[in-house]
């Protein structure tokens, strides 16, 4: 494993990133998901006086302000520019502040109560962001600053430099992956994880990202100072343009689910953004809202446009936040009884918000998609991939329900029918699926399935959206191909509705593959291989893998074959 380092270069004129990097996976938390690493992108102007911009998280504290040390003098820094707060962040303020305790910090009005209650307030000098107000700090720099909050981020500041026209991003238009490009040159390459990166964290915010992305516009940027991984500067109008697709895909979607949380130590922020990830990936559009900055109306006037709502909180003293508190009262005399109902939360040594939400939930006659879900502490990976299938599943039951309720007009005749029993003729072998990472393992019965390539051997796998072993098939990643005799066992085992984070291998005999996937004992043959790419087709992903091992385990029986009537299901 590498090192933890600083990379350093000058980007612009008088302009300087700082990219403290890692190739581990830094944090438990769905966007670190695909496991490349990633870098904290900091930035410094200098010009007649001279200003920081993002310091990184407490996993880089020492290494940066060393090599920030080895650059310039400390005290020449007049000026300290937060793009948002965190605890993580903090650390490393606290440390910079120490060495610094004169510079100025520039900042949003949440921003700045946050850091009174991290920093407290004595020595501390702020200018507080409360509007389109400018900066000059010399040379031609005149920095101009854009509040751009969304749920998550209630304290989003971005800032433009019309010199250099950077338009520094923080966490938008970000990836969470580690190299030695500083720039995206070849950009295309990049294109899946940025992609992940927006799922997310910028799906379930879709309708704020797009107001923000709508005063970008207002400025003649070149290139993209983002919070993570490569800058952008080549790839820039392609990175905007998918943006704006993947924001209205979100905004077309007929169904929509509230998520109303509030984040003590963030660690509920973290459960609900792996929900939202698994609402999001079933086709249902999701509206975030944080309790702490959010006003009453609004969140009367999204209960009133949704299908359902799930509800998150920490506990402090043995109770909810006041907010949350409130947000309840909002969401019992607001949504519809009929409106399917979701709890969850994190605690430290007990956990009596989740059950006084699940109570009051529950006596106001409201039925649940899921079991509340309790997380002690920090998440893990297996309890984001939980709550991931959680949301998931949450998103299936909201659908089916609407579907239940719009009667549907028989058109057995019409040629939407006829081509639908014509494509139902389409055959394909059944077979299932297999992926691992680390702790987490998935099946799934498929039968979309076919060789794509001769050279090298390769084949295509459909893989629904919704699918919760999608997030385990991204480009690098193992998988095997078991492919069924005919008989009912193994089909019947993985055609069932799993339940959030059950075991799809239990009673099933299994051995590791190679690749270190689980190899079905009884399928007739398996083939080993790895995604080489991902293409987006509608509600499926089709992907590409190429073999790299198989074999035929019983080569007397006869490979299951799955027939359809129609092709507007499985």
């Amino acid at each position: 494993m590498q090192p933890r380092d600083t990379q350093v270069l000058p980007i612009a004129p008088e302009t300087t990133v700082y990219r403290s990097r890692t190739w581990e996976r830094l944090k438990f938390e769905i966007e670190y998901g695909l496991q490349r690493g990633t870098t904290a992108n900091s930035y410094l102007i200098q010009g007649e006086k001279t200003a920081l911009l993002d310091p990184p998280g407490e996993s880089f504290t020492e290494i940066f302000l060393e090599s920030l040390k080895q650059r310039i003098s400390l005290a020449s820094i007049d000026y300290l520019i937060l793009g948002h707060v965190n605890p993580n962040r903090a650390e490393t303020l606290k440390a910079f502040l120490k060495l610094v305790p004169d510079v100025t910090i520039v900042c949003s009005n949440p921003a700045a109560m946050s850091l009174h209650q991290l920093l407290g307030e004595n020595a501390v000098h702020y200018r507080v962001i409360k509007g389109e107000e400018t900066l000059d700090l010399g040379n031609g720099h005149h920095l101009e600053f854009l509040l751009t909050p969304t749920p998550r981020w209630s304290d989003q500041l971005c800032t433009y430099d019309p010199k250099t026209k950077i338009l520094f991003t923080d966490k938008l238009f970000g990836a969470h992956v580690c190299g030695e490009q500083i720039f995206d040159e070849g950009w295309q390459v990049y294109q899946e994880d940025r992609r992940y990166y927006f799922d997310c964290l910028m799906a379930p915010h879709a309708s704020q990202v797009g107001t923000i992305l709508e005063r970008f516009k207002g400025k003649s940027a070149n290139t993209y100072g983002t919070g993570h991984g490569p800058i952008v500067r080549y790839g820039l109008q392609a990175l905007t343009n998918a943006y704006q697709e993947w924001i209205t895909q979100q905004q077309q979607q007929g169904v929509k689910v509230a998520l109303l949380y509030a984040s003590a130590y963030g660690n509920t922020a973290t459960i609900a953004n792996a929900i939202a990830r698994g609402v999001t990936k079933a086709g249902v559009a999701i509206e975030s809202i944080n309790c702490e900055f959010t006003d009453p109306e609004t969140i009367k006037s999204v209960l009133q446009k949704t299908s359902g709502f799930i509800m998150g909180s920490p506990t402090l003293g043995g109770h909810a936040p006041t907010q949350v508190q409130t947000a309840l009262g909002i969401v019992l005399s607001t949504a519809e009884t009929s409106q399917l109902a979701g709890v969850f939360g994190s605690y430290g040594w007990s956990g009596e918000a989740i059950d006084i939400l699940e109570q009051k939930i529950k006596d106001a006659g409201y039925r649940f998609g899921f079991d509340p879900i309790r997380v002690k502490f920090k998440p893990t990976d297996s309890t984001l991939k939980y709550c991931e299938e959680a949301g998931t599943d949450f998103a299936q039951k909201v659908k089916r329900k609407q579907k239940k309720q719009i009667a549907r007009q028989s058109v057995s005749d019409s040629l939407a029918a006829r081509t639908e029993q014509a494509l139902g003729r389409v055959v394909g072998a059944l077979c299932v699926v297999t992926a691992k990472k680390g702790e987490l393992a998935n099946g799934m019965l498929a039968s979309w399935v076919s060789q794509a390539t001769f050279s090298p051997p390769g084949l295509t796998v459909a893989v629904a959206k919704e699918r919760a072993i999608e997030s385990l098939m991204y480009v690098g990643s193992p998988f095997v191909l078991n492919i069924l005799p005919e008989g009912k066992q193994l089909q019947k085992h993985f055609m069932k509705n799993y339940a959030p984070g059950e075991d799809r291998f239990a009673n099933v005999e299994t051995e590791e593959a190679e690749n270190g996937c689980p190899i079905l004992t009884q399928a007739l043959a398996y083939i080993e291989l790895q995604v080489e790419n991902r293409m987006e087709c509608g509600d499926h992903w089709l992907v590409y893998g190429v073999a790299k091992a198989g074999k035929v385990l019983d080569p007397e029986k006869v490979t299951a074959v799955h027939h359809r009537n129609s092709g507007s299901h499985y």
